[in-house]
C-alpha cells in the first residue's frame, strides 16, 4: 500500500507522536507499505509536494513538539475558488492524489481541516483522520490531542503568575487561547487556581467581577488571578454585531485590564499573554499515549479499508466516527456542562 500523510492547520504538541503511531502500526502489519510525507499540509497536496519516508524518520519523535512534515492553514472557504487556469484547489488535491497513486491519506487536523477532508472523501479520496486541536473544539471526540499539553502550558503560566501577583498584591489577567471555545481556559483556570474564569460561551459582566476582587482584598487576599479566553466578550460586546465587537486591534485581556485599571484605584492590574507558548514544547505523557492509540486506530481503519472516518476518543475507548458527522460542527462548552457547575461550587466566578 502507498499511504500519504499530512498535518494541517495550527501546530500543536503530539503531531509527531501521532504520525509515529500510524507508522509503527502500519510498518508492523505491512512490511512492504510505503509512507509518503506530504509537505506543509494541504498546500503540499495542492502543489504535489511529497516524499517517501524512511522508517527511521519516525524514531525518536514521540516526545518532540511541532511536526516533521510542516503545516499550514488552508481556509476551507477558498478551496473551491478557481485560479487563473480555472482550476480550484479541491480539484488540484484530488488530481494529485490520483497522480501519486495513493491508496489512502491520513490527515491530522482540527475543525477546518476536517471540513476539507470530508470534501476530499466525497470526491472519491480514501481518507482517515485524527483529531488535532489545542482548543478541544472538534465534534465527535471527547478530547483532541494537543489539548492536554496546551492546558499544561497554560497552567504553568498561571502557577508562575501566582507568586508575582501575591508578592506585589496585584490583579493579573492571563489571556489564553480559545477564540470560540473556552476549554483550554476553563481547564487551565481550574488547575491553575484562577479566581475568575471568563469564557467565549458565557458573556461576562464587569459588575460581577469587581465584587469578587474586592471580597478577596477584604479577606486579606490582596491579589487575584483572572483567566480569560481570547474570545471572551462582555455582555455589552456580545450584543453588538460581530464587526463592531473588537476595535483598534485590542485583545480580550487588554480590554479587561484597561477597565479594571480604571476601577481599581489602589491596586495594580497587569496582563500576561503566553500566546503560542501554549502550542509549543513537548507533548505531555497523556498526549503521547493518546496520540499513539489514535495512530494505531488509524492504521486499523486503513487495513480494514474503512475510509471516510475519524479516529476518536469516546469514554475510555478509541473508536471511529464518520467524517460527515464531524465536518462543519464545533464543540463548545455547553451551558449545562457539569464542570461549569463544579467550578462555581469551588468558588470560581465565571463573570455571570
Amino acid at each position: 500500500m502507498k499511504i500519504g500523510m499530512l498535518t494541517s492547520g495550527g501546530d500543536c504538541q503530539g503531531l509527531n507522536a501521532a504520525l509515529r503511531g500510524v507508522a509503527k502500526a502500519l510498518y508492523g502489519a505491512l512490511p512492504d507499505v510505503e509512507l509518503y510525507g506530504i509537505q506543509d499540509g494541504y498546500k503540499g497536496l495542492i502543489e504535489g509536494s511529497w516524499r517517501i519516508m524512511d522508517p527511521r524518520e519516525f524514531s525518536g519523535i514521540l516526545r518532540e513538539g511541532g511536526t516533521i512534515l510542516g503545516t499550514s492553514r488552508q481556509p476551507y472557504k477558498t478551496i473551491q475558488d478557481a485560479d487563473e487556469n480555472n482550476m480550484d484547489k479541491l480539484t488540484m488535491m484530488v488530481n494529485n492524489y490520483r497522480k501519486g497513486a495513493f491508496d489512502a491519506l491520513v490527515i491530522l487536523g482540527g475543525c477546518g481541516t476536517h471540513k476539507t477532508a470530508n470534501a476530499l472523501c466525497q470526491a472519491g479520496v480514501n481518507v482517515v483522520t485524527l483529531p488535532k486541536t489545542i482548543d478541544n473544539d472538534l465534534y465527535g471526540t471527547d478530547y483532541s490531542f494537543g489539548f492536554d499539553s496546551a492546558v499544561a502550558k497554560a497552567a504553568e503560566v498561571l502557577d508562575a503568575v501566582h507568586s508575582t501577583a501575591a508578592a506585589h498584591g496585584r490583579v493579573f489577567v492571563v489571556e489564553l487561547m480559545g477564540n470560540k471555545a473556552g476549554w483550554v481556559t476553563l481547564y487551565a483556570g481550574i488547575s491553575g487556581g484562577a479566581d475568575i474564569i471568563l469564557l467565549p460561551e458565557i458573556p461576562y459582566s464587569l459588575e460581577s467581577i469587581l465584587p469578587v476582587i474586592e471580597k478577596r482584598n477584604n479577606d486579606g487576599k490582596h491579589f487575584s488571578i483572572v483567566a480569560i479566553a481570547e474570545g471572551a466578550l462582555t455582555k455589552e460586546e456580545a450584543a453588538l454585531p460581530k464587526k463592531e465587537r473588537k476595535s483598534g486591534g485590542s485583545t480580550s485581556g487588554s480590554r479587561l485590564v484597561k477597565v479594571l485599571d480604571e476601577r481599581l484605584e489602589h491596586q495594580d492590574v497587569r496582563l500576561a499573554i503566553p500566546g503560542h507558548f501554549q502550542r509549543g514544547g513537548d507533548p505531555t505523557p497523556t498526549d503521547r499515549v493518546f496520540c499513539s492509540r489514535l495512530g494505531a486506530k488509524a492504521a486499523e481503519l486503513i487495513l480494514k479499508k474503512k475510509f471516510g472516518r475519524m479516529a476518536a476518543l469516546q469514554g475510555t475507548s478509541i473508536v471511529s466516527v464518520p467524517l460527515e458527522t464531524v465536518a462543519g460542527k464545533q464543540k463548545t462548552i455547553p451551558p449545562d456542562c457539569e464542570i461549569l457547575a463544579q467550578a462555581r461550587s469551588l468558588g470560581i466566578s465565571l463573570g455571570e
